[in-house]
């Protein structure tokens, strides 16, 4: 669980911030969209094809 310490003169918007891109980078915000509802099997599968599709694509136009 990411945690942030208020630094001394800092504002409460600032602190909310920090915390927020620690849990980004934490990849809590991804994990808790990932769960909001419920994905099928086939439907997982077919995401990450599609990612993996994505991936290569982008190898490819960088190797050219």
């Amino acid at each position: 669980m990411p945690a942030v310490r208020i630094r001394e003169n800092e504002s409460f918007e600032k602190a909310l911030r920090r915390f927020t891109k620690s849990c980004e980078k934490a990849g809590l915000m991804s994990d808790i969209r990932k769960h909001q509802q419920y994905e099928k099997p086939s439907e997982a599968r077919r995401r990450k094809m599609n990612v993996a599709r994505r991936k290569l694509r982008k190898l490819q136009m960088m190797e050219k």
